[in-house]
């Protein structure tokens, strides 16, 4: 992608992001190996576990505060990869990343187990809180406001990756004395979190010219951009002239590409979970079964059906 030289290595790479998310990992990698024992419950944690933590945290910090954050800015359809892989891919890695034990461990005060706390877990609640604020998020006139915005884009970007972990906790419950909701209702709610953000993306990959003045005037572009840059945007503006400078599509052709990564990235990770949790579900039944034909009891009564 042509332009990548206007910005510094800070711009970039955002390197004190980087070395708190290389904290984070260092932090994780000691909880789970020599200070695991220091944990009521605690059992090994496989590779793959320690690989999808790891992945989860590198791709938030690629799509937070590395190049594809910067991206993000200047390109719409690098601006949805972001949201498809921060919102919708890394929260189940980051969930299947973390043992039921350090669950338990975080979430073991008096305080997570309140009423308000309930209430906000529900799955119905968890699931239209990342609805509501995804859709509230793409609405043309509130995404350029967040956008142009530091503090409340920071801010929103925080609750939407809180909400979107709620949403999938209820999928991928680590704990099983935690789940709430039936491994067939699990299913049904896999299917309405599809049904209920495809609304948002049909407005950005079907309308007919394009919806965010951030990716397409200049004067709320180099805006936007003052927040992920060092040094004058207006500097910038005045060797670019715009966003348009960075992008080989029309704004429209660039809306419509990011709507339908986004689309295509949930319909994907959507699928591996219905698939999880219908073969989670399938070996459950076949275990009753197997159980009630080693039962002597059991095995009577289906002989005589």
């Amino acid at each position: 992608m042509m332009g990548l030289e206007y910005f510094s290595f800070r711009d970039l790479w955002s390197p004190v992001f980087m070395l708190f998310m290389m904290a984070v990992i260092v932090l994780y990698s000691f909880v789970v190996g020599p200070w695991r024992h220091r944990f009521a419950g605690s059992k090994p944690v496989s590779v793959s576990r320690q690989t999808a933590f790891i992945l989860s945290v590198a791709l938030i910090y690629l799509t937070e505060g590395g190049p594809l954050s910067l991206l993000g800015h200047l390109m719409f359809t690098f601006h949805m990869t972001d949201m498809a892989i921060a919102y919708i891919l890394v929260p189940p890695m980051l969930i299947y990343g973390i043992p039921d034990w350090l669950w338990r461990a975080m979430f073991k005060a008096p305080f997570w187990r309140n009423r308000t706390f309930r209430l906000i877990m529900n799955p119905i609640v968890s699931l239209g809180m990342f609805t509501l604020l995804f859709s509230f998020y793409h609405m043309p006139s509130n995404h350029d406001w967040i956008m142009t915005h530091f503090t409340v884009h920071r801010l929103y970007y925080i609750l939407l990756f809180v909400s979107s972990v709620m949403m999938w906790w209820h999928v991928y419950c680590p704990v099983p004395q935690w789940r709430r909701m039936s491994l067939l209702l699990t299913l049904g709610y896999v299917f309405m979190s599809g049904l209920l953000l495809t609304p948002a993306c049909a407005m950005i990959i079907f309308a007919g010219e394009p919806l965010f003045d951030v990716y397409n005037d200049p004067q709320v572009w180099a805006k936007a951009m003052g927040y992920c840059m060092s040094g004058d945007p207006s500097v910038l503006l005045s060797k670019v002239e715009g966003p348009a400078f960075f992008n080989l599509m029309s704004g429209k052709d660039d809306q419509q590409l990011g709507g339908i990564v986004m689309k295509l990235v949930q319909e994907f990770v959507n699928a591996a979970a219905l698939y999880t949790v219908f073969m989670q579900w399938y070996r459950r039944e076949r275990a009753k079964e197997d159980d009630n034909v080693t039962d002597p009891t059991a095995a009577a009564r289906l002989n005589n059906l």
